[in-house]
């Protein structure tokens, strides 16, 4: 490598580093990676809530078990989730917008929940927006499309 190749790779880093578009990326990758895992956990110790209560009596009544015993698969299934986003971005975004879909569901079969289901709602759209940004930043930096 020339002396002038050297000295612009860190110029091109830092260019990098200020693009809105890839910082997006990272903040999206980073809440949707650490969110559903930190969830996930917390249905084992229900520190952060009680979890059950947010299950549907519908679902519950579907399901095997108790509504701890439900939460306790829930709480797998988000720590793949995020996991998934970690490692495979895109694929996991989109599990992770089908995951939140589920719960909407759920949510909306609770009086009281709408809230919560609303705010999921924007979590879903954040999943997507990383799903769509995933195409570019995911990707090796040699193969990249702009």
């Amino acid at each position: 490598m020339s002396a002038t190749s050297l000295s612009r790779r860190p110029q091109f880093r830092h260019l990098l580093a200020m693009d809105p578009s890839r910082q997006a990326y990272l903040l999206l990758r980073t809440v949707l990676t650490v969110a559903p895992i930190v969830f996930g956990l917390d249905k084992f110790v229900n520190v952060l809530v009680d979890w059950p209560r947010y299950l549907a009596p519908v679902i519950n009544d579907l399901a095997p078990g108790t509504g701890q015993q439900a939460m306790y698969v829930v709480g797998v299934a988000e720590v793949l989730a995020g996991l998934a986003v970690a490692f495979r971005p895109r694929f996991g975004a989109l599990l992770v917008a089908g995951w939140l879909a589920g719960i909407i569901v759920n949510l909306m079969l609770i009086p009281g929940y709408y809230d919560v289901a609303l705010r999921d709602f924007g979590l879903l759209v954040a999943a997507l927006a990383l799903f769509r940004l995933a195409r570019v930043h995911a990707q090796p930096s040699a193969l990249r499309v702009r």
